[in-house]
């Protein structure tokens, strides 16, 4: 991995393949190994024909962990996505994001469409604009001294996973204590690249892909059969179909 600093903070970033850019964000808690290299993305799309590069946020991975909320928020990390495609001297690239990453693709479509050829929100649906509930008890998980103390069912599952992927359990309890900037669905009905929003059938957490792509001109849904948010990073539907989306949108 590379890194390059962002507003004076260091982000790190992989690089790999030739061809059209495809900038990938990854979800919360994870890191650009977990998210696109594990689940055999980074593979897929260099097989294709693209260039991928993938980001590790602010907070995850090999990037630096502020422990301060005001580090964090989707705005300042899709400035983050944006400067990372300045330092490549990228004018624009297909951006894919993966829940958390999905909101950070919203932001930096919305403040920057001239450096977005394509979006692709997946694995959040219509709940990127009715935002995320509960993240009080989930950032209380992250900051508990052990797993042991964690009763809240849906908070133990983000701990297990923060400790899965040796995470800074401060840095992400911090990020989701920070200021959550709601997305609208007036903002999303004026986005004018192609959209293509990707979410398993089964993903409570996510939302309807179908009612998502409602509210953005132009937009494809692509449901993702019998996955819900964790299994479906890595199904063959979902590859196969963001594919096809790559090669529509020429």
């Amino acid at each position: 991995m590379q890194t390059f600093v962002s507003d004076g903070v260091e982000i790190a970033y992989l690089d790999e393949g030739q061809g059209d850019p495809v900038l990938l964000i990854h979800g919360f808690a994870s890191n650009s190994t977990v998210n696109w290299v594990d689940t055999g993305w980074v593979r897929e799309l260099t097989a294709g024909g693209y260039r991928v590069i993938a980001i590790d946020n602010r907070g995850h991975g090999r990037s630096a962990k502020p422990h301060d909320p005001a580090f964090y928020g989707a705005p300042l990390m899709a400035e983050d996505a944006r400067r990372l495609l300045d330092h490549l001297a990228l004018p624009c690239a297909d951006v894919m994001g993966y829940s958390m990453g999905a909101r950070i693709t919203a932001f930096l479509t919305m403040a920057h469409p001239d450096r977005v050829r394509s979006a692709i929100f997946a694995g959040l649906g219509i709940n990127m604009v009715r935002g995320m509930a509960g993240t009080g008890p989930i950032a209380a998980a992250l900051e508990a001294d052990s797993i042991e103390q964690v009763t809240n069912p849906t908070a133990r599952t983000f701990r297990v996973f923060a400790e899965q992927t040796k995470s800074d359990l401060l840095a992400l309890a911090a990020c989701i204590r920070s200021s959550r900037d709601p997305i609208t669905a007036e903002a999303l009905g004026k986005v004018e690249v192609p959209v293509l929003v990707a979410v398993g059938t089964l993903d409570v957490i996510g939302g309807s892909a179908t009612d998502l792509a409602a509210l953005i001109p132009g937009a494809e849904a692509l449901e993702i059969p019998d996955r819900d948010h964790m299994r479906a990073v890595g199904d063959r539907a979902y590859k196969d179909g963001v594919l096809a989306f790559l090669k529509r949108r020429l």
